[in-house]
């Protein structure tokens, strides 16, 4: 076996059960291998070398050409100089709930990373920003808000890709979420599993991967319900009208054409139904009249009970990437092209919603995007890498509303208690473009310095386009130490798919009118990032890193939720400050590993200069002339893992903890203050058994907040924030799984 696969797979089998790794190594010779940014295994590929060659015989030749194919495509988008960190496969099915989490829940247990409403993650205090990449090709952006079309189930790992990123990543730049997905490649079979407990929860999910030939493939699928679909919004264990059912599928499939050469294709799909939980005790206390003192009446009726509200919230999404990799002794390209189709469609309670919001809107958005990626990579000297790309998208949007309310008249007062319908349908097609070169400079053999320039034009409600450099300095100070320090100017476009075609005209002089009608489109975000850090492996078995970052923004792209339909709506303060600083430790030795993050942030905005009508006169005021604390801010957080492995049986645990999210306190300063802070602790005790009626059997029993904390993400105040929303209450689960 060739030294490349030996290093690979010395590393699968290290660091299998390391729990969260932060690894990012980039290959520099044909047989030496650099630790850079935070590393876990700084001397790793150094001591794989010394490792004994195995006999042709004991890895097949598919295995080891599929290998080398996937490290050359690695190479073409190396992450030097940000920060990387590395979830296995392995350390996904030890953590508290295996592979039947969601894909947030993973990527939680990374540093810097804040949990949110819907399962939102926010990183290093950004609102989303996220890219999705599915072995290195951008998945385009979809609808959905609670539901996630990635499971975690489908990944051999999980990479959070952030910090002052290389020129190859752009437009949505807090975090590049990579899943290098399962292949097939490594064993013929699969398994099939169920999972479930406590809020009636059932999950039932099958996984299949092989070789025949040249051809690997994967599949996996899975359907679950639950009657905690959404965040309870009053503390409640199992809320009430919080159904859900959710159906995914995943497959992918790799010929290998010869040895220097492959093709993929991967295919997704996701479908998702979700009930709007609802809270009891509530009355509509909606007034009008010219002295504000007459209650809103639809069709004879004043009140209407909350728990017997009726939402619904329905989400699909469709993808598929295809690629073609092409690698010889100095250059490799890899060509794909990618497609995704996404839907939402909000149901409303006519009645209940015109009672207690004075609008029931019934709401179905639409986004179908393609596009391409062509990247490659070419070794032009030994000191000099040069690595290039285009990636072009096309995005067709289609918002359709229609919306029940009730006209007033100049005084503020009902004409009829008869609902009007507004019809409000609008589509728009976007145009993006990007273009990057950058070379890999080997200033010393210890010392790399990467930068380029990156291009993207972006054209869709506004055309907007930004020339931006990036620089990084990656210094290996000793064979254990490593410093990095860079810069990267970024631009990021509004999300697309998420601006609002409302006409705020069309409800003047009805229930839903704005105090404030200006509705300026949102302008894409243009930032100066900088980012250093150190990471220090203390022995084999433990590694620290610090990093810490500061950003200033133009046009700082914020998210909220205005009124029932829960769409996000991008909207953008025109100057934003953001920095903190993020410490991390792991610790692997034999059976044992263990992980701990800590990170603080500050986040601000001031002057909110878009999607204006979604804000009281007040707030805007207010904001105009004063920074304040955006919505996700989160002062602290801190996540933390262990697990330890003995004769079969896996003990395990993990922890997040939280300062806790802003609100709005009673001085009427926005975001003014934030809510208490809480600590969720997780366990799971997990068997397997090598000898069963078909084949290996494991079994897992998972307590999730195993001490019930009772904490709030969201009180319903502050901007841009929608209703209330609580942690997931303690819930006991097993589950069993038959390996054949």
């Amino acid at each position: 076996m060739g030294f490349d696969a030996a290093c690979t797979l010395w590393l699968r089998a290290e660091l299998g059960f390391a729990g969260v790794g932060f690894l990012n190594f980039r290959r520099t010779a044909p047989l030496r291998w650099t630790a850079l940014s935070l590393a876990t295994a700084i001397p790793a590929c150094a001591l794989a070398a010394d490792l004994p060659s195995s006999p042709p015989n004991e890895v097949s030749e598919l295995v080891v050409t599929s290998q080398r194919l996937n490290e050359a495509r690695a190479s073409i988008q190396p992450q030097i100089g940000a920060s990387v960190y590395t979830i296995t496969s392995q350390a996904i099915a030890a953590m508290p709930g295996g592979e039947n989490v969601a894909l947030n829940q993973v990527v939680l247990q990374s540093p810097g990373v804040v949990q949110d409403s819907f399962g939102q993650l926010h990183v290093r205090g950004e609102h989303n920003g996220l890219q999705f990449r599915l072995n290195g090709v951008i998945l385009p952006e979809g609808l959905s808000v609670f539901g996630q079309a990635l499971s975690p189930r489908l990944a051999d790992k999980v990479q959070l890709i952030t910090g002052s990123l290389p020129a190859q990543y752009g437009l949505r730049t807090a975090g590049i979420i990579d899943i290098t997905t399962k292949s097939g490649v490594f064993a013929n079979g699969g398994n099939v599993s169920v999972h479930g407990g406590s809020h009636g929860e059932i999950e039932p999910s099958f996984e299949y991967g092989g070789s025949s030939g040249n051809l690997n493939f994967y599949a996996s699928g899975s359907y679950f319900r639950s009657d905690l679909g959404i965040e309870s919004p009053d503390g409640r264990s199992t809320p009430l009208h919080d159904h859900t059912d959710q159906f995914q599928g995943f497959a992918y499939f790799e010929d290998i054409i010869d040895p220097s050469s492959k093709v993929s294709l991967i295919l997704g799909a996701s479908n998702q139904r979700f009930q709007i939980p609802d809270v009891t005790g509530q009355t509509p206390f909606l007034m009008f009249g010219s002295d504000g003192d007459q209650p809103l009446v639809v069709d004879g009726r004043t009140t209407f009970p909350s728990e017997d509200l009726n939402e619904s919230q329905k989400e699909a999404t469709y993808y598929a990437v295809a690629s073609y990799l092409h690698t010889s002794e100095r250059f490799t390209g890899q060509l794909s092209l990618f497609a995704r189709y996404s839907s939402l469609k909000f149901i409303p309670d006519s009645l209940g919603d015109l009672l207690f919001n004075g609008i029931a809107q019934d709401a179905y958005k639409r986004d179908v995007s393609g596009g391409f990626q062509a990247e490659g990579v070419y070794r032009l000297t030994e000191a000099h890498t040069l690595r290039g790309g285009v990636i072009g998208q096309i995005d067709r949007g289609t918002s359709n509303t229609s919306s029940q309310v009730i006209p007033l008249d100049a005084d503020n007062s009902q004409t009829t208690d008869q609902p009007l319908t507004i019809v409000d349908d609008g589509a728009k097609t976007a145009y993006t473009i990007s273009v990057y070169l950058q070379d890999e400079w080997k200033v010393l053999s210890n010392l790399t310095f990467n930068y380029g320039l990156r291009f993207d034009e972006f054209d869709g409600f506004r055309n907007e386009n930004q020339v931006s450099p990036r620089v990084n300095l990656v210094w290996l100070a000793t064979p254990s130490t490593t410093f990095h320090a860079g810069y990267s100017r970024y631009f990021s476009p509004a999300p697309f798919e998420l601006v609002g075609t409302q006409t705020v005209a069309k409800f003047a002089g009805t229930t839903a009118a704005s105090e404030t009608t200006t509705d300026t489109t949102p302008y894409a975000e243009r930032a100066n990032y900088f980012d250093a850090g150190v990471s220090q492996a203390l022995s084999r078995d433990v590694t620290v890193a610090v990093d810490s970052y500061y950003k200033t923004a133009r046009h700082l792209i914020d998210e909220g939720q205005f009124g029932a339909p829960v769409i996000l709506t991008p909207f953008n303060y025109l100057d934003g400050r953001q920095y903190g600083v993020e410490l991390t430790g792991t610790f692997n030795h034999g059976p044992f590993s263990a992980y701990a993050n800590f990170a603080y942030v500050k986040n601000q905005g001031r002057d909110i200069v878009s999607s204006e009508f979604n804000f009281s006169p007040d707030d805007l005021a207010y904001i105009r002339t004063h920074y304040i604390y955006l919505d996700h801010d989160q002062t602290y957080t801190a996540s933390a893992g262990v697990s330890y492995l003995w004769r079969g049986t896996r003990v395990g645990g993990d922890l997040i903890y939280g300062s806790g999210l802003r609100t709005s306190g009673a001085d009427g300063v926005p975001n003014g203050v934030h809510l208490p802070g809480y600590v969720q602790v997780n366990l799971s005790l997990a068997h397997r058994f090598e000898i069963g009626p078909l084949g290996p059997l494991a079994v897992r029993v998972d307590l999730i907040n195993a001490f019930d904390e009772i904490y709030q993400i969201r009180d319903g105040s502050g901007i841009g924030v929608g209703p209330p929303q609580f942690g997931a209450r303690r819930g006991v689960f097993a589950g069993l799984t038959q390996e054949f």
